[in-house]
């Protein structure tokens, strides 16, 4: 059996009883790693491999904090991703030994999963390294087990033979552990195997990453391409290092371009440009590493294994059952066709088609594209049957959270907001030291305009108090619609810090988890409302959450906000629009789309339209907070299953958000600082940093 020697960064997955191991002695930081082969039988990764797990007794759902320094996030700098220059670097030591099956490696660094994670196996594209992910590794690794497909560059097993080959690894893990996803994650030619891996295996478990799934084979491109490597001479590769002198040893044009993209490497330069420039020179500088992956046999093969792999899946297509999620390059790919796509999408039973607008042939190795963040904003992750948003919900890194904070920097400073909360003898003080540190916790609360209080406060209580709280959404933000009227990365930020579709057995879940909640009993009826409703509640008749946050002892804290009317003014309506053809077409289409939480009641929150109002911005005033004094519900979950006592906290929770609100309104009108040329006035006199100050309390 052939044997491969891989460097120290990776692991083997599975070793057979018959493989001998041979050693590298040329290079001290490589160890000797054996494969499984396509004649193998799959084993336990555990054999022959140590793995680094988390404490068993973590929970799963809330396995990391937000972070360890609140105010750490500010400064974050982006995760640590490879780079092309560092793809091509190692797949140099792949190429080096060509021959032997195909076989399955894992990186180290994707060693260190949670409990429980599920199986991610990467199927490569035309290169056939196994390395496409490496940009991904670190993130993914946290939470997924990842092994990785390399097909030697020598290596000529039929298209079927490797389907086989990835199809028995599925069904030796799936008979492991048969509660366990496994994800199958296909670049191009990859996700033809993929799709038909899982059109062989409807009853298996599988979720399919496909990455510009390879649909057809532009002949105007490939026949030119196919009669031009037919003529070259066969020793390209040699002829490149040759004339060009590539592997002597401190060679000064290898050096020089090495050295100008690690400078731009370094240096990150922002723009498609910056990127495109470091990875030019990163090409540069590894002709000979390119042209051993591709060499001419090669190259005739790979196109010949495209339409096998194509013919293929397009035969097989209507039989797969697996959720997929397609991401789609938008620049122009010679082996896609956006008809096929829609075809997919069409087909395929639970299909998402996610669009990366600005990456081109091979985004899983392009700047600005986070396979993770992709998974988490599209709830494409999951440890069972089914997406939970509670259990399977992954703590966002420290620049994912600061990402958040600089797309919404403009509306944050622009507002200056100021933040109130009521101490246990009910002194009210500017901090957030009257929340309670500890969960379960229910924030209720009236919602602005568009929600445009979430940002400031959301952030706020992050950096302040070191609070992750998880807010209650309507569920049509989790829909991933492909012909919404509205682009759905929009709604990203809200699952990136947590949302939730809103639902009484998810309260229920979250507040059996000791979670910080927050909750806008009047929902999109506040979040939409019409001209003159600003401040006004729009809560339901009845009581909705008193008596699940009695049965956890979770403190309620009732909250107002005010300044939406000092930054915009509403000019276009529900009512306004329903008299315009057109925008009455678009909001009924929306409102059918988004579906009716409260269907059956009579009220008019049973007969809510989505709509997007028209607004009018204002020279920005400020926004208000007011966090009222908690109410305790600990020791009251037997008095408080009598419905006329929980409607009287019902009452009393919602009285005191209107007191909230009627206070604000009254102390802003002291406040020296309420518009935005004073407070430019004070921080250019004190600093851009520091505090504004307010009315006296």
């Amino acid at each position: 059996m052939a044997v491969t020697v891989f460097p120290s960064v990776f692991r083997l997955c599975a070793v057979t009883s018959s493989s001998k191991l041979q050693r590298r002695t040329s290079a001290s930081n490589y160890r000797l790693t054996v494969i499984k082969s396509v004649t193998s039988t799959p084993l336990p990764p555990s054999s022959g491999v140590q793995r680094k797990r988390k404490n068993k007794d973590e929970n799963k759902a809330t396995v990391a904090k937000v972070v360890e320094n609140p105010y750490s996030f500010e400064a974050a700098q982006p995760d640590l991703q490879k780079s092309l220059s560092d793809f091509l670097e190692e797949a140099s030591d792949f190429v080096r030994d060509r021959g032997g099956p195909p076989r399955w490696f894992s990186p180290l660094e994707c060693s260190a999963q949670a409990p429980n994670s599920p199986l991610l196996l990467y199927l490569p594209g035309i290169d056939g390294t196994g390395l496409g992910l490496i940009r991904h590794h670190k993130k993914l690794g946290e939470i997924f087990d990842i092994w990785c497909l390399h097909i030697p560059v020598s290596d000529r097993t039929p298209v079927k033979d490797l389907v086989k080959l990835i199809e028995k690894t599925v069904k030796s893990e799936h008979y492991r552990f048969p509660n366990r996803p496994i994800y199958l994650v296909g670049e191009s030619i990859g996700a033809c195997l993929a799709l038909d891996v899982a059109a062989r295996n409807p009853n298996i478990d599988l979720s399919l990453i496909l990455v510009n799934p390879a649909t057809h084979v532009n002949n105007f491109m490939s026949q030119p391409l196919s009669g031009m490597l037919n003529v070259l001479p066969d020793g390209i590769p040699t002829l490149l290092e040759d004339i060009f002198g590539f592997i002597k040893q401190g060679d000064p044009l290898t050096g020089m371009l090495d050295a100008l993209s690690n400078e731009f490497s370094v240096q990150r330069m922002g723009g498609v440009g910056g990127g495109m420039l470091r990875d030019l020179l990163a090409v540069s500088a590894n002709l000979p590493t390119l042209s051993r992956i591709f060499p001419k046999d090669t190259l005739l093969w790979k196109l010949e294994m495209l339409k096998s792999a194509i013919a293929s899946v397009n035969s097989h297509i209507h039989s797969v059952r697996a959720e997929t999620l397609i991401l789609l390059s938008g620049r122009e790919q010679w082996l896609l066709n956006k008809e096929d796509i829609d075809r997919y999408s069409r087909t395929l039973p639970k299909c998402i088609v996610r669009k990366l607008d600005d990456n081109g042939q091979f985004p899983l190795l392009e700047d600005g594209v986070d396979l993770a963040t992709i998974i988490k904003c599209t709830c494409f992750y999951r440890r069972g049957k089914s997406h939970d948003h509670i259990t399977d919900y992954i703590m966002p890194t420290t620049f994912e959270l600061k990402q958040q904070i600089d797309d919404h920097r403009l509306l944050m400073d622009g507002t200056s907001p100021v933040m109130l909360s009521t101490l246990e003898d009910g002194t009210v003080v500017r901090s957030l030291e009257g929340l309670p540190s500890e969960g379960p916790v229910l924030y209720v609360g009236y919602h602005m305009i568009l929600g445009f209080e979430l940002a400031s406060m959301v952030t706020q209580l992050m950096k302040e108090r070191n609070i992750h709280l998880r807010g209650l959404a309507h569920p049509m933000i989790f829909k991933n619609l492909q012909d919404s009227l509205v682009d759905t990365k929009m709604f990203d930020k809200y699952k990136i810090m947590g949302g939730v579709p809103v639902s009484h057995f998810n309260i229920y879940k979250l507040l059996r988890e000791k979670a910080h909640v927050l909750l806008y009993p009047g929902g999109v009826r506040e979040a939409l409302h019409r001209k003159g409703e600003e401040y006004k509640l729009f809560w339901p008749e009845r009581s909705e959450f008193v008596r699940v946050a009695s049965k956890f002892g979770a403190k309620i804290v009732p909250f107002g906000v005010v300044g939406e009317d000092d930054i915009c003014e509403i000019v276009l309506d529900s009512n306004d629009q329903r008299n315009i053809p057109i925008l009455k077409d678009l909001m009924e289409k929306a409102t059918k789309d988004a579906g009716n939480l409260r269907e059956g009641d009579e009220s008019e929150l049973g007969n809510q339209d989505t709509y997007f109002p028209g607004l009018v911005p204002k020279i920005p005033g400020r926004f208000y907070y007011y966090f009222g004094k908690p109410i305790e519900t600990a020791g009251k979950e037997k008095e408080l299953k009598d419905k006329e006592k929980a409607q009287e906290l019902y009452l009393q929770v919602k009285s005191e958000v209107e007191q909230c609100i009627a206070y604000l309104k009254v102390k802003r009108e002291s406040d020296p600082y309420r518009h935005l040329l004073p407070r430019m006035l004070y921080q250019a006199s004190h600093g851009w940093s520091s505090e504004i100050p307010t009315f006296d309390l």
